[in-house]
């Protein structure tokens, strides 16, 4: 792609972003939403390869129908309230459509059907965009609209997506989708304790992104697209090979790992509001996720002890990567958990 081209694409994913984060007018952030959607499409399409264009197609379908939910749910509010402030949805009709349109937007559960068909038909580069800055602008607008949103639909959402982010990537072996059902799961702990604690959602989502962060960098070294393809990464680099057992165990919430920590203080904090059953039942699909992790971390260590005949070839391969980046992601990814008192303090 045009480098020219290239960084105005970029650029208007961050000015879409940004207009959604400061903007307190429905249309104006409606607008940013859009900057975001318009500007990613080529990203995605750039292969012009079918299953980039196939992808491309529904996720551009997927979020315009989000975007039409959501300005129809701020102009039935301006109708009955008179305001169009972000903060002042006070009819809950507006208020659920408001969700409804923002779960579609990020995947959440029952609303997630694109989102692995659309990361599958992408390359690691763009799904990486699509798993992590995409996020950023309708979590903006939920923590915006959090008091305001019914607590009963959020908690049946975030339990209804850790169930399937569970199951669902038990029976995959795509490492894309596998991350697919991943980021459903993560997103339904985010969802489940908004209305409780804001804190806790956003710290959640700062962790997932710097994880899920690292995993595709490390992926992107490898080439690895599939599980039997990164079963050969240790012969590339052992080092990068226990990053990536490391952060992937994280990313499934194994204690003593960071990834535990977010789980561990919204497990807590149900517990506090008495919401037993919600934190158990999560609790439960937390370890079915944990499961396909670790048969992730299992592919990855079958070849820890390189085989002579492929060993000369592979450790050739000097993998082109940004280390610092890779290098702070993957340290906050496995080595945050010592802080956690003083976050929660700061919680």
């Amino acid at each position: 792609m045009n480098p020219t081209v290239l960084t105005i694409l970029i650029s208007s994913l961050g000015l879409g972003t940004t207009l959604t984060f400061i903007g307190s007018h429905w249309l104006l952030v409606w607008m940013g939403l859009e900057i975001n959607t318009l500007a990613i499409i080529p990203l995605m399409i750039r292969q012009h390869h079918p299953r980039a264009v196939e992808a491309t197609t529904k996720y551009f379908i997927t979020q315009a129908t989000a975007s039409a939910l959501l300005l129809f749910a701020s102009i039935t509010n301006a109708w009955t309230s008179g305001e169009w402030s972000l903060t002042e949805m006070i009819n809950p009709t507006s208020a659920t459509l408001a969700l409804t349109a923002l779960a579609l937007k990020i995947g959440l559960a029952p609303l997630h059907f694109w989102l692995p068909e659309v990361l599958q038909g992408l390359d690691l580069t763009t799904g990486l965009i699509l798993s992590t800055w995409q996020k950023l602008a309708p979590f903006a607008i939920l923590l915006q609209l959090y008091p305001l949103l019914n607590p009963n639909l959020l908690l049946s959402l975030g339990i209804l997506s850790t169930i399937i982010g569970g199951w669902g990537g038990l029976n995959q072996t795509q490492l894309r989708k596998i991350l697919a059902y991943s980021s459903i799961a993560n997103l339904g702990w985010m969802i489940t304790i908004l209305h409780y604690t804001p804190n806790l959602t956003l710290l959640n989502l700062i962790l997932y992104i710097i994880m899920t962060l690292t995993t595709f960098l490390l992926f992107k070294i490898f080439n690895s697209t599939k599980i039997n393809s990164i079963a050969s990464s240790s012969t590339k680099s052992p080092l990068l090979s226990i990053i990536t057992l490391l952060t992937l165990l994280s990313l499934g919430g194994l204690p003593p790992l960071s990834g535990f920590m977010p789980k561990w203080l919204i497990l807590q904090e149900l517990t506090k509001q008495s919401l037993f059953t919600p934190a158990t039942i999560m609790a439960l699909m937390a370890l079915l996720s944990l499961f396909f992790y670790l048969r992730l971390c299992y592919a990855t260590t079958l070849t820890m002890s390189p085989n002579p005949t492929n060993m000369s070839s592979s450790w050739r391969t000097k993998p082109n990567h940004p280390t610092l980046i890779l290098l702070t992601s993957a340290t906050l990814s496995i080595l945050l958990l010592p802080l956690t008192p003083a976050i929660f303090t700061l919680i």
